[in-house]
């Protein structure tokens, strides 16, 4: 699975060309003192801005008090290049909210494990469960993209195997970052009555449902699998470069030391989390 601005997440953030102007790193005056070097997106809560708002922020934060350093960003969008320009290229070591699964890095294990979810507003009567309610067919619903079909989203294969489409309105994953989060407008769009509903990366609906002038409902997709193989909960980790070991045995400790503080700070942000099933034992 491609990394996901999770990490769409997630629906494959770093496909496109479009890009920020070059990433820059803060200088470290004392070089005496240990530094998590963090690669991170400027403007894309509630997972990361440059003001330090985004609970990935708050976590890069404890974990660096654990390896008694500082952390230090290089700012990059989380589009195609992120990897590339920046964990790659030697200019950070850690990215948090990777895939566990992602190619492009060594992972840790998961620090939470999250879905998409249906959001709507609570005035309007509606109840939705699943793709195959049929509810869907009949209102507005709203959904990011990507553009190339098959980069989008789970969600809009989703939609489209099932031939809803006509009804379906697109909102990119990326919008317009001369605006304060811009993955935001999906939210705003169902809050202003502009779309009936939407479907959407959970952590980001949990974020910013609770911040519109209306109760939102924030409803985990069920089941979490779009049978054969359509998943909508995703297990997040650290990514570092592959072959640092070190680090990523060092980052793993961390975790399973600071678990409740990090539980506590996604509960902060109301990241909705999905418990992870248990193995079924073979008759």
């Amino acid at each position: 699975m491609s990394m996901r601005y999770p990490w769409l997440y997630i629906g494959a953030v770093f496909l496109l060309a479009a890009l920020l102007p070059p990433a820059f790193c803060l200088g470290a005056e004392d070089r005496s003192e240990r530094q998590l070097r963090v690669c991170a997106d400027p403007n894309n809560l509630p997972f990361s801005n440059q003001q330090l708002e985004g609970f990935e922020n708050r976590i890069a934060e404890l974990i660096a008090r654990e390896l008694h350093a500082t952390v230090q960003y290089t700012w990059w969008a989380q589009r195609r290049g992120f990897i590339r320009n920046t964990l790659r290229a030697g200019a950070c070591d850690v990215v948090l909210g990777a895939p566990r699964d992602f190619e492009l890095a060594l992972t840790t294990s998961p620090y939470y494990r999250s879905t998409y979810v249906f959001v709507y507003r609570k005035d309007q009567g509606l109840t939705i469960r699943s793709f195959d309610d049929p509810i869907p067919r009949h209102i507005k619903i709203g959904v990011q993209l990507i553009g190339d079909n098959y980069a989008n989203p789970p969600p809009a294969h989703a939609l489209t195997r099932r031939h809803i489409i006509h009804n379906v309105v697109g909102y990119t994953v990326y919008g317009d970052y001369s605006q304060e989060n811009p993955p935001a407008r999906i939210i705003e769009a169902v809050a202003a009555g502009e779309i009936d509903a939407a479907i959407v990366w959970g952590p980001l609906a949990g974020y910013f449902a609770t911040r519109q002038g209306v109760p939102l409902a924030v409803v985990p997709v069920a089941p979490p699998i779009d049978l054969p193989s359509l998943p909508f909960v995703y297990d997040i980790s650290l990514g570092v470069r592959k072959g640092d070991e070190a680090l990523r045995q060092e980052l793993e400790a961390v975790l399973t030391r600071k678990r409740p503080e990090i539980e506590a700070i996604l509960d902060e942000y109301g990241v909705p989390r999905v418990a992870a099933q248990e193995p079924k034992p073979v008759p």
